[in-house]
């Protein structure tokens, strides 16, 4: 009998100290972020995840050129507009959208808004489901960036990050 209590009271302290060893899950590197804003009128929306520079090449390293890029971490940027917008001189209707880059080393940029807003990087990119391109100017920040961030300005939306900033006008 006296056994029987002992393997009860041992059976109960291994459940209860179980959840002590229990993982907490860990902050994702590259954290979620999102920026809204009004451009005209038109509410912009971006939801991407923040890379870090962390002492790393980027442009022509991490992210190669003339090549496709999810223009954040982890799953694709998307891209919302709720009214109708021109992104450069070319028509994007509202809705949602997979934005991608192509970083060029001495071309302008493309910006790439994809029918397709929720996917895992750009491994499953498919072209033929781009909604709109346009060449985009990139310009040299004054001061290092270390963690990508997207801003929303009267004009447009600019990606910043490392020694880069990449303007994309809307109207």
């Amino acid at each position: 009998m006296k056994s029987i209590k002992n393997t009860c009271l041992l059976l109960i302290a291994v459940i209860l100290s179980a959840s002590a060893y229990a993982q907490t899950p860990k902050p994702r590197v590259s954290p979620a972020e999102s920026v809204t804003g009004k451009i005209g009128d038109a509410t912009i929306a971006i939801h991407y995840s923040s890379p870090s520079v962390k002492g790393r090449k980027i442009w022509g390293g991490l992210v190669p050129y003339d090549t496709v890029w999810r223009a954040g971490a982890n799953e694709a940027t998307t891209f919302e507009t709720d009214k109708d917008i021109k992104i450069g001189h070319k028509q994007l209707p509202a809705g949602k959208y997979g934005f991608f880059l192509v970083p060029k080393e001495k071309d302008k940029w493309i910006a790439v808004f994809n029918t397709v807003p929720n996917q895992w990087g750009a491994f499953k990119y498919d072209a033929t489901k781009d909604q709109l391109r346009v060449e985009v100017k990139t310009t040299a920040l004054p001061d290092d960036q270390e963690m990508l961030v997207y801003k929303i300005t009267p004009k447009g939306f600019l990606l910043n990050w490392e020694k880069q900033s990449v303007f994309i006008p809307v109207k």
